[in-house]
């Protein structure tokens, strides 16, 4: 029933006083209203049909109040009074559900239990489907201990069954998903769709995201603790374990996920336009190779004069209406699609790339006729004339052969959502050795760009799956060789600079630029010894690669390490010109008949003495230490042992002398007071504590991170804890 249909003064004297009570929450207000008239607990209060029930459902805020005010209210309405819906056919029990409020969700179910297979969100979303769909994990457990069986004849199908266990993986509830999944066969669509989310979640595996430099600091000094199993991994076992009793050609299928096509759905009229405009172009370039080496033949074999001015003139003029026609093809195509405003196909891809092939083709022939007639020298003209055929003939033929190659390419169907390398990507590994674990032969598929798990771990700087390559023996030897499409093999990849991301993990620059040469001298001791010269398709071998990707690097690594080192020294310095001081300002003075220190024979004395000297030689080991910093080349190599260890050494002197000033500091005043004041020197050495805590607690990442770089990357790669081949675990 609607109070918006009565009148005006109705709803303003009634409607508005009650919404603004239940959307407070606030009982008292509302129920003064309600004494009045009792009907109104079932009556519309705003234009989308909700009632007052509906609204405190919805409400946030001090949740005890949310479910005082709601639990009256259902007090004083009947079972079908909470069946009600507003305009997008929601309950209150649903609102509650999306909210999140589990209290509230008990008090209306114990009401009435059908409330449960009532879908809203226009009669698209169970509330169970819908609390998954905003991570309301409270509410997904009641609603599901309550519910227990998803059956056909309370609403439920296998597509929305498939969609309720995806969003509750989506929001890790990977319990509740393995309950259900247990319960309910899945359908091909909703595992491929489940191993892609799992793939793409490594924290729910108990793999951590940190850096390389934390697992090795796991492995190198503590033993690592047992962990619970994950329902996560869980429920990975019991898909998995499903999908290896298929035949292979399924299970290819489903780890393979859909073609990259089947997600770009573009306007019919769109994809034809670009077929069309690829082969008016496939044709064009076939005509332009034909038409030039007729016309070149036939110009060579007649007998008429300047026979190299004609053919000059040739090649100028084929190339300006190639270039022309090219470019008019493409325009009207490419209007379309910019219009159509949607994803680009691979005909779109193919014919952007023959246009760019066509152009750089017209540049080429262009600039080698250039060249040639620039260097013709004392040449005959036959000889000059030879020499431009010998230019169109390599250029058409070379513009053949990449525009075959293109075809073939874009006419190729990718799949970009393969879970495997997603989750390579994403550095999953515990989740890659459970489906290498039932398929073993995953380790030896590629995706488009013919690159294994381990190129693709190597490429994003993830050791747990490259270490993998340890496990499976001889074999390595045959998939560390594999080179890409672009002619990268594996150490090519690693040359290629890390994600911004994966390097912001490790303090400083110059620790990063030290991660990636250790990244860089693994992999070449891993790629058989003819691999680590052998150049890409750009002429680049690994360590050419290396050098231009990491170049800004190694500037910013320098500009760091001095800018560290400068600021050290000057405290290095300070402190060594106070305790050189201190020396001859010892406390108590000297005895001014023989010189000697009024209060040698004091053990305080000595500890004083003792400090003070540790102090004076550790910060001028410590000044030593960053002026060869300073005064480094700044190598490549500089970054992997030289620079951090006299980084490290450079800090632990430096926080030595400070640490031992303090003492000497402390101890001075020992001497100058008698037992009843003893308190004040003590009292001193407790505050000279907080300096040296402060620079540990300022300096504590870099401090650490510059040790396990420098004394404990050896246990980086070969891990001795085996995670492959072992005795499958039972589910």
């Amino acid at each position: 029933m609607l109070l918006l249909g009565s009148s005006r003064e109705d709803y303003l004297k009634y409607g508005v006083p009650l919404y603004e009570a239940s959307i407070k929450c606030n009982w008292k207000a509302a129920k003064a209203i309600l004494d009045k008239n009792k009907e109104l607990v079932r009556y519309s209060i705003t234009e989308n049909g909700e009632t007052p029930l509906h609204v405190a459902a919805s409400a946030r805020g001090d949740s005890k109040r949310v479910e005082e005010f709601v639990k009256k209210m259902v007090e004083m309405m009947g079972e079908k009074d909470l069946e009600l819906q507003n305009k997008n056919y929601n309950t209150a029990l649903y609102l509650a559900a999306v909210t999140g409020n589990v209290e509230t969700v008990k008090i209306m179910v114990k009401d009435n239990r059908k409330l449960l297979t009532i879908p809203g969100a226009n009669r698209s979303m169970m509330p169970l489907y819908a609390a998954a769909l905003f991570g309301n994990k409270d509410v997904v457990d009641y609603i599901y201990e309550e519910s227990r069986i998803l059956a056909d004849d309370d609403g439920w199908s296998p597509g929305s069954r498939g969609w309720l266990i995806e969003k509750l993986v989506e929001s890790d509830m990977f319990d509740t998903a393995l309950r259900i999944v247990k319960k309910y066969p899945l359908q091909d669509g909703t595992v491929k769709t489940l191993l892609k989310l799992l793939a793409a979640k490594p924290e729910a595996f108990h793999e951590t995201k940190s850096t390389a430099i934390k697992s090795v600091l796991a492995c190198g000094c503590f033993k690592r603790a047992p962990t619970v199993k994950s329902n996560a991994l869980s429920l990975l076992r019991y898909i998995w374990g499903d999908v290896v009793k298929k035949p292979t050609k399924e299970i290819d299928v489903i780890i393979r996920g859909p073609p990259d096509s089947s997600s770009i759905k573009q306007d019919n009229k769109v994809v034809a336009g670009w077929v069309v405009t690829v082969m008016k172009l496939q044709k064009v370039i076939h005509k332009h190779v034909e038409i030039m080496t007729v016309k070149t033949n036939e110009l060579i074999a007649s007998a008429e004069p300047s026979k190299a001015l004609k053919l000059q003139d040739l090649i100028s003029q084929s190339l300006v209406e190639l270039h022309a026609t090219a470019q008019n093809i493409t325009k009207d195509s490419s209007d379309l699609s910019m219009q159509d405003n949607k994803p680009v196909s691979n005909k779109e891809h193919l014919a952007l790339e023959l246009q760019k092939l066509i152009f750089k083709y017209v540049t080429g022939l262009y600039d080698k006729t250039m060249k040639i007639i620039s260097t013709r020298g004392n040449q005959t003209e036959d000889q000059f004339v030879q020499q431009l055929q010998n230019g169109i003939v390599e250029h058409n033929k070379k513009l053949e052969k990449e525009a075959e190659e293109n075809v073939k390419k874009y006419d190729k169907e990718t799949y970009s959502s393969r879970v495997v390398f997603i989750a390579a990507e994403m550095g999953n590994t515990n989740f890659l050795v459970e489906l290498i674990r039932g398929y073993p032969d995953l380790i030896w598929k590629v995706n488009d760009n013919n690159q294994s798990i381990f190129h693709i771990a190597v490429k994003h700087r993830h050791e747990g799956i490259y270490n993998l390559l340890y496990e499976i023996g001889a074999m390595k030897d045959l998939i560390t060789p594999l080179r890409d499409t672009k002619q990268n093999n594996m150490l090519h990849l690693v040359g290629k600079i890390a994600k911004k991301k994966r390097l912001e993990d490790v303090s400083g620059v110059a620790l990063q630029m030290q991660l990636e040469l250790l990244w860089f001298h693994e992999v070449k001791e891993m790629v058989p010894l003819s691999y680590k010269d052998r150049e890409n398709e750009d002429g680049l071998t690994p360590h050419d690669l290396f050098t231009k990707e990491h170049k800004d690097l190694v500037t910013l690594g320098e500009k760091w390490m001095k800018g560290t080192a400068s600021q050290c020294m000057v405290v290095a310095t300070l402190i060594a010109t106070i305790v050189f001081a201190a020396t001859f300002t010892v406390p108590g003075g000297y005895n001014q008949n023989n010189g000697i220190p009024m209060f040698r024979s004091k053990a305080t004395f000595a500890a004083f003495v003792v400090a003070d000297a540790v102090s004076l030689i550790s910060s001028s080991a410590s000044i030593l230490m960053f002026l060869s910093i300073l005064t480094s080349r700044y190598a490549e190599h500089d970054f992997l042992k030289s620079l951090p260890r006299k980084l490290l050494y450079g800090l632990a002197t430096l926080f030595l002398s400070i640490t031992t000033m303090m003492i000497a500091f402390g101890v001075s005043f020992f001497p100058l007071y008698k037992k009843g004041l003893l308190w004040i020197p003590i009292l001193i050495c407790v505050l000279v504590v907080f300096p040296a805590i402060l620079y540990v607690r300022l300096q504590y990442r870099l401090f650490i991170d510059v040790i396990r770089s420098t004394f404990l990357s050896r246990y980086l790669f070969k891990p001795r804890k085996r995670l492959l081949y072992y005795e499958n675990p039972k589910v």
